[in-house]
This record gives structure tokens, C-alpha cells and sequence, in this order.
């Protein structure tokens, strides 16, 4: 089967890496040089333009920033959109929103191509490992066809979540809980230190107890503790996901004060430390405040 991957950037370009081998994998990215790097020592072309990498490709998969630049590629100039042929699918693994997944699979629809969001969990470690966990969203049809390309790299679990746009929704939800997690960890573990609390007792009892989560039993082990405090996914991003949650709740006449709290300290955050900082920042910016280090 002839495959196109447009974005080869942090989790892009691992869930490409699994792709190489099992098809015949065409790959763009933005930046020419990283596309280039990506295919030294892989049977992988190189596309010049988006509309060059959708030239006879069967199924044809985005991964990029957000569902703006997915338009941009798929309909824009040099788009992928108008060198596929009918019956051709677009898998989108962007971090994207529902209302723009709808709007692009009505255009493709009337292309005669298929569309499903299938945006991923588990971040670089696990998308290297191809243990994500990807959302579909698309009708049965579509996702009955996404499932084999998928499931290349989501050995976790791939789940079916409803129409188009659900897979974009639950993980902008999740992506906001990541967020909230992520910002009360950082205050609570920060103040437990200050008060004499040794980091690493504070972690384990937590990780122990019902405060436990994702955060505190991986992220922080990982990189708080060690210092190591790595750039894998951009803070800027988990803040547009934020946003994408928040919006659902707001359509769905939902209360959301403790998203919209999340979605402000996000946004302030971004604004304070720029568009390239890491999603575990907010540590950092904690133990700044402070005058503590979260170490041990």
C-alpha cells in the first residue's frame, strides 16, 4: 500500500518510523532537512510538496500542530487534497479540534475521500515503542480501514470513539486533565517541599495514596526529580488542547470553572515562557517561586 506522512516532528516522526517497513512511505515535513534525516537508511521517498507526497498515495496521514495547518496542507497551495484520487483516505494524528475535523471531512467527502481523526496518548517514549493509544473518530467504514495502519503503532489501544471529531474531542479532554494534573501537582508537591517534606518521600507516599496519577508516578520520577526536566511536547500545544476542551464544554452547556482555571494559568503560562517550553514547565516555574528544587 502506497502511505504519505506530512509532519515529521516529535511524535510524528516515531509513528512514521513504524509506518517505513510495513508500506511504501512517502514523507513531507516543513523543514526539508528533517524529512531528509528521516529517510537516511529507510526505503522512504521524499516529497517536495504536500501535493507531491498525496500523488497516488492510497491513504495519505497527518500529524501536525494543529487542524489550521492540516487545512493548509490538505487545501492550501501545493495542498495533498487535490493529487489524491477518490476512495483515497486521510488519517489526521493531530492534537486537532472538532470542528475543523468535521469541516475537512465534508470537503474531502466531496472529493470522494475518506477522513478520520485519530489523534494519539502516550507522548515521544511510547510513540518510539509504537504503545500509543489512538482515538478514531469516522464513520465505520473509514475506521475499519484506518484500524490496520493504526495499529502499527498503536499496540496500547485503539478505540473506535464515534463520528468524526470524537477522537479529537476525548483527547482534548484528556490533554486538559494532563493539564490540571500537571499544574496541581507542581503546587502541592512544590509547598509539601518547602515545608520540609523530602521530594522523594512526598512522591512515593503520593503514588501510594489516591492522589496518585500519570504526573506523579512517571513525569515527575522522570524528570523532576532527576532534573533531567527533557523537551518532549511543547507547553504551547498542551494549552491549545486545553482550549480545545474547554470550547466542548462550553458547546455542551457543561459548567467548566475548573477547566477554565486550567485553560488561564495555561495561557498565562504560555505568554510568560514563550511558544518552545516544555509541558513540565510549570515545575519549574513552581520551584522558581519557592526557592525550593524538587530533587532526590
Amino acid at each position: 500500500m502506497r502511505v504519505a506522512f506530512l509532519g515529521l516532528g516529535a511524535i510524528g516522526a516515531p509513528i512514521a518510523s513504524h509506518l517505513a517497513g510495513p508500506y511504501q512511505l512517502t514523507v513531507w515535513n516543513r523543514t526539508r532537512a528533517k524529512a531528509d534525516s528521516f529517510a537516511a537508511g529507510r526505503s522512504v521517498v521524499v516529497a517536495s510538496t504536500p501535493r507531491d507526497a498525496g500523488t497516488g498515495a492510497e491513504v495519505l496521514l497527518t500529524c501536525l500542530p494543529t487542524s489550521a495547518e492540516v487545512e493548509q496542507v490538505l487545501f492550501g497551495a501545493e495542498g495533498a487534497a487535490a493529487a489524491l484520487t477518490r476512495g483515497a483516505l486521510v488519517i489526521d494524528c493531530t492534537s486537532g479540534d472538532p470542528g475543523s475535523s468535521r469541516r475537512i471531512s465534508a470537503r474531502l467527502a466531496g472529493m470522494g475521500i475518506g477522513f478520520v481523526d485519530a489523534p494519539v496518548s502516550g507522548g515521544v517514549s511510547l510513540a518510539e515503542k509504537g504503545d500509543l493509544t489512538v482515538m478514531l473518530g469516522g464513520s465505520e467504514a473509514d475506521v475499519a480501514r484506518a484500524r490496520p495502519l493504526v495499529a502499527v503503532f498503536g499496540k496500547k489501544k485503539v478505540v473506535h470513539i464515534g463520528p468524526v471529531g470524537a477522537g479529537h474531542a476525548v483527547k482534548g479532554v484528556n490533554n486538559a486533565l494532563l493539564a490540571a494534573n500537571i499544574l496541581s501537582a507542581a503546587e502541592g508537591i512544590t509547598a509539601l517541599v518547602k515545608a520540609g517534606v523530602a521530594p522523594r518521600v512526598a512522591v512515593e507516599t503520593i503514588n501510594a495514596s489516591s492522589g496518585a496519577s500519570f504526573v506523579t508516578q512517571t513525569l515527575v520520577p522522570d524528570r523532576v526529580l532527576t532534573g533531567a526536566y527533557p523537551r518532549t511536547f511543547r507547553l504551547a500545544l498542551l494549552d491549545k488542547d486545553c482550549g480545545i476542551a474547554l470550547d466542548l464544554v462550553r458547546e455542551m452547556g457543561v459548567d467548566g470553572p475548573v477547566l477554565a482555571a486550567v485553560k488561564a494559568r495555561m495561557a498565562e503560562l504560555r505568554a510568560l515562557l514563550g511558544e518552545e517550553e516544555d509541558y513540565m514547565a510549570p515545575f519549574r516555574e513552581a520551584e522558581k517561586s519557592a526557592g525550593v528544587q524538587i530533587r532526590g
